[in-house]
């Protein structure tokens, strides 16, 4: 992991020292709510339906369980003892009092924690693949250029008051867990002919209002002009990114109306005379330096297998579900890669409590490589690094908290956003939708049965829930006063990315769950066989089947 140089410590310092200034002149009633709002969302508060909302950054969704445990604490010391991971895998806390705000970032910033970059017309906090360093399928670990990517995006001068909010994800493997291609910039790692490593750089994807799928502009950037080329990019968008108005302000805005053509060209230009004028690309002992910090651990030499995890397996059905669903595979020998749900049936997606937040910590302490712990975009956590003979004693520890719920991937891991129970922003509820549809798919026999199945909800058109990219993505929006949901079908955020299609009118909060229900059960019905996913019955059969089953054979 990462650690802190003097500089980072000395900036974060100075940044809440200059916050606990002007959130005493807030107080004072010095700066009207208008003249702080810009300040207070540098520093990563919002001020949301009941109370003030502190978002936390975890760069590239990496931690640890010294980090772990001062959130833990800022849950029980700051809010109600409990906080929600979001799917830009940072932490949020919902009741924050504003005096207090200067007294959490600078205990944040004692475990190398801050709040800087979570909101504003900036580079927002980049992110990665959570299983970036243990996946078999990995070209190169994302992490080192996430933090890259952190170190010259952080205060610079040219891209602090960009057009609108801009968001960089990195993946260094085949299968994409990243969701590179519904970012402003996102970047795969891939090795050339000559098995040089460069980054296939994808511009102008993004969900919300006008939900598209990024386009490469360049195939392969060297890795050591990544930065420079990035910086091209920006600058691009910079000059020619709209600010009369901020639903056409992204980037894929820009992409869309200019073409990708001329984006390619604009951003090649650029590029060309940056090199000839300066350069911001680090030098080679730099980049190998900030690389160290995310050499692999010194794993032990371990067999493929281990004799007590088979036998527990063999002997205990509910390990070996959870072993099925929430256990991947690691490219050590030996060892595996765990996931720890926060979607327990009927539960808030994302949520955990401070008592939790400590027994992961412990777990970590005690099982995972380096205690390092990762965040997922899809509101879980992952302990990347674990052997494969602690697995029996990790799953027990899980299980005593309430967070052994082997659903990883089916129809119970849900993403939603918080929605109208607390944010300003959101036409409907998302909580207590996913809460039922928790419910309605509570067996676990049945989910395996029903197979891969990605559901996502959001609140309202900026889209935080991902409902664009689920394989049935659910939007609520306001009708005359009423909450109403769309339903949408077939998208996906992975090396296939698209953009689900909406079946046709929405259904209310009562009728929703059906509709979802319904869903499924055409797809049990008319899948090929068990084995295929609900995701391929689409793409082979279209959405006429599920349309005449939840409208009537008209619709269709």
């Amino acid at each position: 992991m990462y650690r802190y140089d003097e500089f980072d410590a000395t900036l974060v310092r100075e940044r809440v020292s200059q916050f606990r200034g002007q959130v005493a002149r807030r107080v004072a009633g010095e700066l009207t709510e208008d003249e702080f709002k810009p300040l207070r969302l540098m520093n990563g508060l919002y001020l949301q339906i009941h109370a003030y909302m502190l978002r936390v950054a975890i760069p590239y969704g990496t931690f640890d369980a010294r980090q772990m445990r001062k959130l833990a604490h800022i849950a029980r010391v700051y809010d109600k003892g409990y906080g929600h991971f979001t799917t830009r895998q940072n932490i949020q806390f919902n009741w924050i009092k504003l005096d207090e705000t200067p007294d959490i970032l600078d205990e944040l910033a004692d475990v190398e924690m801050h709040a800087i970059q979570t909101s504003g017309n900036c580079i927002r906090n980049t992110t990665a693949d959570p299983y970036a360093g243990a996946a078999v399928d990995e070209v190169e670990d994302p992490r080192a250029w996430a933090e890259i990517i952190r170190q010259w995006s952080s205060f610079h001068p040219e891209f602090s008051f960009l057009p609108r909010k801009f968001k960089i994800a990195v993946t260094g493997a085949t299968h994409d867990r990243a969701a590179v291609r519904v970012h402003d910039i996102g970047l795969i790692a891939k090795k050339n002919e000559a098995g040089e490593i460069g980054f296939e750089v994808m511009v102008g994807g993004g969900q919300g209002r006008t939900p598209m799928i990024a386009k490469t502009i360049r195939d392969f950037v060297p890795r050591d002009h990544l930065l420079s080329y990035l910086e091209a990019v920006l600058r691009v968008y910079n000059m020619l990114g709209r600010r009369d108005n901020k639903y056409k302000a992204r980037i894929k805005i820009l992409v869309h109306e200019v073409g990708v053509e001329e984006i390619r060209s604009l951003v090649e230009a650029e590029w060309e005379a940056m090199q000839k004028e300066t350069s911001v690309d680090l030098p080679t002992a730099e980049r190998d330096r900030i690389a160290s910090y995310f050499s692999a651990p010194a794993f032990e030499v371990l067999a493929d297998t281990d004799r007590g995890f088979e036998a527990r397996r063999f002997e205990d059905r509910d390990f070996a579900a959870w072993v099925r669903s929430n256990v991947k595979p690691h490219r050590q020998t030996g060892y595996a890669i765990v996931d720890i749900s926060l979607k327990p049936t009927g539960g808030i997606p994302g949520d955990i409590t401070a008592d939790q937040m400590d027994t992961v910590a412990d777990i970590a302490d005690a099982f995972a490589v380096g205690s390092e712990i990762r965040a997922t975009y899809q509101q879980n956590l992952v302990l990347p690094h674990v052997k494969l003979s602690d697995l029996p004693a990790v799953y027990d520890r899980l299980k005593a908290a309430e967070l052994a719920t082997g659903n990883i991937g089916l129809a119970g891991d849900i993403i939603a956003c918080p929605g109208l129970d607390y944010c300003n922003l959101a036409n409907a509820r998302s909580i207590p939708i996913a809460q039922r549809i928790s419910e309605r798919f509570a067996d676990l026999n049945r989910q395996f049965d029903i197979g891969p199945l990605e559901i996502k909800i959001s609140g309202c058109i900026n889209a935080c829930g991902h409902h664009h990219v689920g394989h049935i993505g659910i939007l609520g929006v306001d009708r005359k006063g009423e909450e109403h949901y769309q339903l949408t079908l077939g998208g996906r955020a992975d090396e296939a990315a698209a953009i689900g299609r909406i079946t046709g009118p929405g259904f209310s909060y009562d009728g929703i769950i059906d509709a979802v229900e319904t869903v499924v059960e055409t797809y049990l019905a008319i899948r090929a066989n068990p084995e295929e996913r609900f995701i391929d019955t689409l793409d082979r059969v279209g959405q006429d089947p599920f349309k005449e089953r939840l409208y009537g054979a008209k619709a269709a």
